[in-house]
């Protein structure tokens, strides 16, 4: 048996970009990044950005492009890839590449109210952005016990 899973969560390099296959296949595609801090040898801290090529199909696809822009917070679980190919230069060049199978939209303040609101207008499923049986979470009440941005060690 074996198992090729990555989840990602990070912000979109540039806007999605939308096509559609011969068959009317909806397929979307956009660059993503994740960041981190680390120490160099100098003990200096220093941000380490890593890129990934996101491919979502059907109907994640036209959500993406519908409410992601460059910027955007996502969630993205997925089958992960590595290309290799050669630039111009001839030097050996690798490509992260990330088939999508779930993407969860990440709260950004104002503009992810506009999308929940949006969305609710629409064919009325709570469950319409993810192709898994969970549903999207809902802004935590006061009275939830869960931890605050502080208590999180990320």
């Amino acid at each position: 048996m074996s198992f090729n899973k990555i989840i990602i969560v990070g912000n979109l390099g540039r806007d999605p970009e939308l096509r559609y296959t011969p068959q009317g296949t909806a397929v979307c595609n956009f660059s993503m990044a994740t960041n981190e801090k680390r120490r160099d040898k100098s003990g200096e801290l220093q941000d380490i950005t890593t890129w990934f090529k996101i491919t979502l199909w059907n109907r994640q696809a036209e959500n993406a492009s519908k409410y992601l822009q460059k910027g955007s917070p996502v969630y993205i679980e997925g089958r992960l890839k590595l290309d290799e190919w050669t630039d111009r230069d001839g030097n050996t060049r690798h490509t992260l590449d990330v088939t999508a199978t779930d993407m969860q939209f990440i709260s950004a303040g104002a503009r992810s109210d506009e999308m929940s609101a949006s969305a609710g207008t629409g064919s009325g499923s709570a469950n319409e952005f993810s192709s898994s049986s969970e549903t999207v979470e809902s802004k935590p009440s006061e009275t939830d016990d869960s931890p605050s941005d502080d208590e999180i060690p990320f």
